[in-house]
């Protein structure tokens, strides 16, 4: 079974970060690709390991990802 879920990436420093909001899942690599990859698997080790319980407990339905306008000064 697949799902969809929202990887947000952020260069930190030299390297990426990566954010999975859904379920407050992080990872970093070196490249944007990188850092995706290991998201994924994070994701991945985290529902193979997790129980159903945790599962429900940490998810985040909805997520709304927008911009902002802000006046500066």
């Amino acid at each position: 079974m697949q799902k969809q879920l929202t990887a947000i990436i952020e260069r930190e420093g030299t390297g990426y970060v990566s954010f999975c909001p859904e379920y407050d899942i992080a990872s970093q690599g070196e490249t944007v690709e990188e850092a995706h990859k290991n998201l994924q698997e994070a994701l991945e080790l985290f529902f193979e390991t997790a129980s159903p319980q945790e599962i429900q407990s940490r998810f985040h339905g909805e997520i709304y990802i927008t911009r902002v306008d802000v006046a500066l000064g």
